[in-house]
């Protein structure tokens, strides 16, 4: 497979947007069976509800079009809240999570302080995190059985 380039994902486009999904709902079953949390909202969220967010969004897309992985953030007082960082499973453990992340925090919003969160119990997703430069603040339980991490970076 071709090495995905990392580019802005326009959601007004059916055929980028039911990619997003079909990436967005594969990613997130896999982390509710890590975290062993089925109720991610992600997971209930509908293609309208999710075009639908006030976020912004790239991705890693191969040559022929098909969406290996996206991000996608909002803008926050005094920063960046990254919502969401998903990458199709069949193309995990390739780096793409790091080059969109890498990409997101050196080209996209460089010197901004970035807040994201995770389920404590997905194990890849904290690695990550850490190993970008994020630090881990505390641990908090939005819901019975299901604790998430934060993360933070920059000032």
């Amino acid at each position: 497979m071709d090495e995905p380039e990392i580019r802005p994902l326009d959601l007004s486009d059916d055929d980028t947007a039911a990619g997003v999904h079909r990436v967005g709902l594969a990613a997130y079953a896999v982390e509710a069976e890590l975290i062993g949390f089925g109720g991610i909202p992600a997971l209930g969220e509908s293609l309208e509800q999710m075009r639908g967010r006030a976020l912004h969004w790239v991705g890693a897309v191969s040559g022929g079009g098909e969406i290996a992985g996206f991000l996608a953030w909002e803008e926050q007082a005094g920063g960046v809240g990254i919502d969401r960082l998903c990458v199709d499973p069949a193309r995990f453990r390739r780096g793409i999570a790091s080059r969109l992340l890498r990409h997101a925090l050196t080209e996209l919003f460089p010197g901004r302080p970035v807040t994201v969160t995770t389920g404590a119990a997905n194990s890849p997703a904290v690695a990550l995190y850490t190993r970008t430069g994020f630090t881990r603040g505390p641990d908090f339980s939005p819901a019975p059985g299901l604790v998430m991490a934060s993360f933070t970076t920059g000032a």
